[in-house]
This record gives structure tokens, C-alpha cells and sequence, in this order.
């Protein structure tokens, strides 16, 4: 009898590899063990991608297609739960992948416009700022944020909640035309049907939550994913309970936060008032 597979597929897209691969083993009847020394890889290797614990590679799900005599399936899973990300940075790049994945973004910006919502000028203009950067990486990194922004124009984009700090309207990034475009780009996309942009206030106390920008992914309704913000690299983040915490603390801001219709209104009284 085959054995019982305690893996969620619904929980994350690891999961669902996880699940696929686990279940096609079972059914060949054969041991982690023995699926490791037919594809070449360790034990553990094996165990540790069927808990979740290590992403495969594009090798790895071909070698298993091979073994369960399958015609490509779990490549092209593999594919589908990690594209091929956009051209970013190093660091970034498993981050990207969880972002197209992902059916919920929810954005904490203390501090500046979250890069899947920025406009081209204000990118560049945050991008040129970075330390020793040159002008060849600006623009390759200003591609790769763009391109990033066409996940919100796919058939079934994902759900996005902004929460944004009421300073950021007011930070001069790139100058009154570039923060023009920015703030009116906002205005403008807040009327997509699954895009919320919100204003957190100058009164708000939620003050845990303003040390820094982070943002949570969500796979149906489960956050399991967060990627923090911090110099110099940033990092994401896994570990349940400190998910779990973060999602407290976003909850706790957007507590705070104006209804997305006064928000849109006080970005454009910003505009007007500040950028005109």
C-alpha cells in the first residue's frame, strides 16, 4: 500500500515539487535511497527536497523524469514553480522567483516606493544611488525591475496590498518630475482590480513596524515566504515563526493605514500641493 504523503501541495510551490516528486516515487516503489543512486545525487539530497528543505535543480527534476519514465513532467513543474527569474542581482534572484510564484504580495515601505510599484525614473534614480555602482549595472538592474512589473498584467495576477509610509510622498527621489510620475503611476494603478495601495500616517504608532521594509508572499491564503529589506543584500525569510510575526506586524500598520480611497487622495493632494 502506498504510503500516506503528508505534504501540502497547496502550502507553497516547493511544496507542490515536493509532493509530485515524493508521489511519483512511491508509486515506482522505490526508496529515497534508491532514487538517489539511480539520478546520482545523495540520500539526503533526495529527503531534503521532499521536506521542503532544498530546492532542486532544472538537472535534478530531468534525472527523476527519466527514472519514473515520466515525458518531462516534473521539468516543466520545475519550470513552473521556478521560472526563470528576470535579470537581477545574485542575492535577489530566489526572491524574484517567489515573486512571480506567489498569489499575494504584501508590501511594509517605510522608507521608499516598493520596487514592483516604481516607475522607470524613480528605479533609476534609486538604483544610482547604490555605492559603487555603475551606469551598465543601473541599467540592467532598471530592466530587471521593469520586467518585474509584468506580472501584474498576466491573465491571473496576484492579489498586491502596499502599505506605504505618508514620508515617502514626500522624499525628493529624482526630483519634482520624477516624484510626480511616481505619485500619479500610484494613483493610476491603485485601479487595477487587484492592486490596494494605502497611506500610513504621520500619527500612526505602530512604531515595531517602521525599522524597515520587508514584504510577505502568499501561496492561496498561506504566507510562507517574507523578504526582508536590510544593507547590504536584504535576506528572505523561511522560519515560520518569525513569518508569522512579521504578518502580526503588518497587520498592526495597516491598522494604522488610511482606506485606499483617502489614500489615493491625499498622493494626489501631495502631487498637487508638493510636486506640481
Amino acid at each position: 500500500m502506498t504510503k500516506m504523503i503528508d505534504i501540502d501541495p497547496e502550502e507553497s510551490p516547493r511544496a507542490r515539487f515536493a509532493y509530485e516528486l515524493r508521489r511519483h516515487r512511491l508509486a515506482a516503489r522505490l526508496t529515497q535511497k534508491q532514487l538517489a543512486r539511480r539520478i546520482g545525487f545523495s540520500t539526503s539530497a533526495v529527503a531534503m527536497v521532499e521536506t521542503c528543505k532544498f530546492r532542486p535543480s532544472e538537472h535534478f527534476a530531468g534525472l527523476c523524469d527519466q527514472v519514473f519514465g515520466l515525458e518531462g513532467d516534473l521539468g516543466r513543474l520545475y519550470l513552473e514553480v521556478w521560472p526563470p527569474p528576470p535579470p537581477v542581482p545574485a542575492h535577489f534572484r530566489d526572491w524574484a522567483i517567489e515573486e512571480q510564484r506567489a498569489t499575494a504580495l504584501r508590501f511594509w515601505a517605510p522608507l521608499l516606493i516598493p520596487g514592483l510599484l516604481q516607475t522607470e525614473g524613480y528605479a533609476r534614480r534609486v538604483l544610482s544611488r547604490l555605492p559603487g555602482i555603475t551606469s551598465e549595472e543601473v541599467e540592467q538592474r532598471v530592466i530587471g525591475r521593469m520586467r518585474r512589473k509584468a506580472i501584474l498584467e498576466r491573465d491571473s495576477p496576484p492579489s498586491v496590498t502596499a502599505l506605504i509610509d505618508e514620508g515617502v510622498l514626500h522624499r525628493p527621489v529624482g526630483g519634482p518630475v520624477v516624484m510626480r510620475e511616481q505619485l500619479e503611476h500610484l494613483v493610476g494603478i491603485a485601479t487595477h482590480t487587484k492592486v490596494t495601495i494605502q497611506i500610513v500616517p504621520y500619527s500612526a504608532e505602530a512604531l515595531s513596524s517602521l525599522n524597515g521594509a520587508y514584504t510577505i508572499a502568499e501561496m492561496r491564503g498561506n504566507p510562507y515566504t517574507v523578504r526582508v529589506e536590510s544593507q547590504p543584500t536584504g535576506r528572505t525569510v523561511t522560519d515560520r515563526n518569525t513569518i508569522a510575526e512579521l504578518v502580526n506586524c503588518f497587520d498592526a500598520v495597516r491598522g494604522d493605514a488610511y482606506p485606499q480611497h483617502l489614500s489615493c487622495k491625499i498622493i494626489e493632494e501631495v502631487v498637487t500641493q508638493k510636486w506640481t
